[in-house]
């Protein structure tokens, strides 16, 4: 498979508050490469969002605004490319809404969520949460909640899922954003 897998982190519950981002690139079902930003998203934090991923304003005051990412990731998102995310629906809506801040057209791709994935593909877990489903498949998460850890996880639980149930039963899966 070839695909990104992609994880934000917010600054507070506005998503369009993006404070970190991360893309992990997989070809032939193999990373070959990633990136990682911390992004200044121009408004306060929360501090139950610092609890969770450790990221402070003080950490974000120099980094780029969305606007100023967008341009070395644009050409990652073309009409047929594949971004999974654990909990997509989280991650694309942050997309959208921190782009559109800036007035920046919504980029359109097929999106492969890891979350339904494996509650179709590992129904008996406790639950569906981006590490019980790591741990379930010894997929790697050096520290939930920095976004290129997850993202990592992420593309990990897509190769293990694709490796295991094919490309046929994941395509039945993939949404058009």
């Amino acid at each position: 498979m070839n695909f990104i897998a992609m994880d934000f982190e917010t600054a507070n519950r506005q998503p369009e508050s993006a404070c970190s981002l991360a893309l992990v690139m997989v070809r032939d079902n193999k990373i070959i490469d990633r990136f990682y930003t911390l992004i200044n998203p121009q408004m306060p934090f929360d501090s139950r969002n610092i609890q969770v991923h450790d990221i402070t304003a003080d950490e974000v005051k120099t980094a780029p605004t969305m606007a100023e990412v967008w341009p070395q990731i644009k050409d990652l998102y073309q009409p047929g490319m594949l971004v999974c995310a654990h909990n997509a629906r989280f991650d694309t809506n942050v997309m959208r809404k921190s782009l559109a801040r800036y007035d920046i057209a919504e980029p359109h791709y097929f999106v492969l969520d890891t979350l339904k994935t494996s509650k179709l593909f590992e129904p008996d877990l406790p639950n569906h949460k981006l590490d019980t489903v790591a741990k379930a498949l010894q997929v790697e998460l050096w520290h939930h909640h920095n976004a290129l850890s997850d993202s990592e996880a992420c593309a990990g639980i897509l190769i293990a899922q694709n490796k295991q149930f094919g490309d046929e039963a994941l395509k039945n899966l993939v949404e058009q954003v």
